[in-house]
């Protein structure tokens, strides 16, 4: 379950909410005057976070370049082109 805290609990329980996020590796949500203002989660929960991020964007552009190059390869052609620039 996510955490609700007062963003008061990061200057007054810093060390209590740091034990909290890498303990149970989910965000904390802040909230200022009652409104939500802003998220916290352990650097292993964002670096993985990241990375899909990464990932995403990576194959969202090789579907793109897909789209506007249609030639069609087979595996075999793929590799010899692969192994023709690693061998020069």
């Amino acid at each position: 379950m996510i955490s609700i805290r007062p963003i008061s609990d990061l200057r007054n329980r810093f060390s209590e909410v740091e034990k909290e996020i890498n303990k149970n590796s989910k965000p904390i949500i802040f909230t200022m005057n009652g409104k939500a203002s802003m998220v916290t989660m352990s650097f292993d929960k964002f670096s993985k976070m990241a990375h899909l991020d990464y990932v995403e964007r990576a194959l969202d552009e090789a579907d793109a370049y897909a789209e506007s190059h249609p030639e069609e390869l087979t595996h075999e052609d793929v590799f010899s082109r692969i192994k023709e620039k690693i061998n020069g």
